[in-house]
């Protein structure tokens, strides 16, 4: 059999509200709830305490707690945060394998004859974090590392436990069957009668492998505590990103960007160097009174020097969607690429680049004079009217979060699409056949049939066809942002049709079907 690794395995409880608590600067007591496709993905203690739950709708978590703070989840922050716990680690103990945010696992024969002993050992890794600013972190020494975790996570709250060498059966058996993480066959065993992992080892091994197959078996292995994984180190990546102190700090925006271009130069060279490009950086920008601040930027290939540059810019003139924050001179940048791809993929072709090639270099090329904003590209995203489903994103970033166009949406108008949208409603007015101004009431019936309509205010144009009313009520439950009206098709006697919203007894030419 395959020897199994006596581990020491680090568990940082809540780590996803560690981590957005780190990034945000916030009270390490208060409600914090991690929000991912309107489900709570992670909660504090706090949050806990007044009934909040992993799992629940956020509107309930609200109603739980009033005073929850809430934050969307991103994996890539828990990685990114876990990176300084890590590099610690391997300061005090080298050999380390991360799990996933939040936990990893060492070899822990080297740190116990180092320092002596497997407690010892544990004691200095604990206090290692604790300088860190990270607190209520728990440590499991067992044989492997399933048994090590659960060690961890083990009900007693002690911050190190200890499992006695050869004995990880005995301390696994009172476990349920959910801590082997998959439910088909924990429900199938409970309908056998078998409930904890102590009755699902006794069984024979054998049985189970002819059972159950290969995963089977592998799972009555951890259930026997015979978990012959090895821990196996990472190789620590290699660093790419470039900073650049500022000694007296600098309170111009060209005076940055000048004194970061050598920077961003030996930054892409690094890259080149690597066989890499880089798609997706974050600048993080230090100030002399201490404010941060901190964005990605994202990039429709990759990016050049002078891009970089370009970005810094923006972000310390306050481009884009938020202020960049800061009160007084900056005294470091910072650059760390986040999404690097191979050189390879993003060669230039054999007989040239190509139009869109081109178009890219000219659109980045107007977008460096006028701005982040200078240049918007747009996408039909989700919503009911027309406004609403126009998407404008500045050139090279992600599309807004949204729901998507292929979604339902109720009260949405049906295809096809119009095929011009005014970029301001034009006014109109619409008429019956008696001359009278056509209206509708509060029961969605019209006072007459339209027969003329007139978009100019001078000229009344005769109607051949005409369909609706298609009502709209949105944010009934909002006095400041509620919405009623109603959408009609009309086709003039030219062949022409026409989107109009009557709205608040008054007419608009909301879009032409060209």
């Amino acid at each position: 059999m395959t020897p199994i690794t006596r581990t020491i395995l680090l568990w940082c409880p809540d780590w996803p509200v560690t981590a957005a608590v780190r990034a945000h600067s916030l009270a390490a007591d208060a409600p914090i709830a991690l929000v991912d496709k309107g489900v709570v993905f992670a909660c504090s203690a706090a949050a806990r305490r007044d009934g909040v739950r992993r799992g629940q709708r956020l509107r309930d978590a609200q109603v739980r707690c009033q005073e929850i703070l809430v934050f969307p989840y991103e994996a890539a922050l828990d990685s990114r945060a876990f990176e300084p716990v890590i590099e610690v680690i391997e300061q005090t103990m080298p050999g380390v394998q991360l799990l996933r945010p939040g936990i990893c696992a060492m070899r822990a024969k080297g740190p116990a004859r180092y320092y002596g002993g497997e407690e010892e050992a544990a004691l200095w890794l604990l206090d290692a974090l604790d300088e860190l600013g990270i607190h209520g972190s728990r440590v499991g020494i067992a044989d492997g590392p399933f048994t090590a975790e659960h060690a961890a996570r083990s009900p007693k709250r002690a911050r190190i436990t200890i499992v006695p060498e050869g004995t990880a059966a005995e301390f696994l058996a009172p476990l349920s069957l959910g801590v082997l993480d998959e439910p088909a066959l924990a429900t199938l065993l409970q309908r056998l009668g078998i409930r904890t992992l102590g009755e699902f080892s006794r069984l024979d091994g054998l049985d189970v492998e002819a059972r159950f197959g290969e995963a089977g078996a592998r799972l009555h292995a951890l259930a026997s505590g015979l978990d012959s994984r090895p821990v196996i180190s990472r190789v620590p990546p290699e660093e790419l990103d470039t900073v650049i102190a500022f000694e007296p700090a600098l309170d111009r925006v060209d005076q940055v960007a000048f004194g970061f271009r050598a920077s961003a130069d030996r930054f892409i060279q690094g890259l080149v160097a690597a066989q890499l490009v880089c798609t997706s950086i974050r600048i993080e920008i230090d100030s002399d009174s201490g404010d941060v601040s901190e964005r990605s930027w994202l990039h429709p290939r990759s990016f050049t020097a002078a891009d970089v540059v370009d970005r810094l810019r923006w972000q310390l003139q306050g481009s884009g969607a938020s202020d960049s924050g800061l009160s007084s001179g900056v005294t470091r940048v910072r650059v760390v690429p986040e999404s690097v791809d191979a050189i390879g993929n993003h060669e230039h072709g054999l007989w040239g680049t190509g139009h869109d090639e081109r178009i890219h270099h000219g659109l980045s090329r107007v977008q460096s004079m006028l701005g982040h904003g200078g240049v918007l590209m747009t996408a039909v995203g989700g919503g009911r009217t027309l406004r609403d489903r126009e998407k404008l994103t500045p050139w090279g970033d992600r599309e807004p979060a949204g729901r998507l166009s292929t979604q339902p949406w109720p009260g949405q108008l049906p295809t096809p699409a119009p095929g011009t949208v005014f970029e301001a409603p034009l006014p109109a007015a619409v008429f019956a056949a008696d001359g009278s101004a056509v209206d509708v009431d509060d029961r969605g019936v019209l006072s007459a049939a339209p027969s003329r309509f007139s978009t100019d205010n001078r000229t009344i144009v005769p109607l051949s066809a005409w369909a609706g009313p298609w009502p709209i009520a949105e944010r009934w439950w909002d006095a400041q942002t509620t919405r009623r009206a109603n959408r009609f098709q009309m086709v003039d006697e030219t062949g022409a049709a026409w989107l109009l919203v009557l709205e608040d007894h008054l007419w608009w030419a909301e879009a032409r079907y060209d």
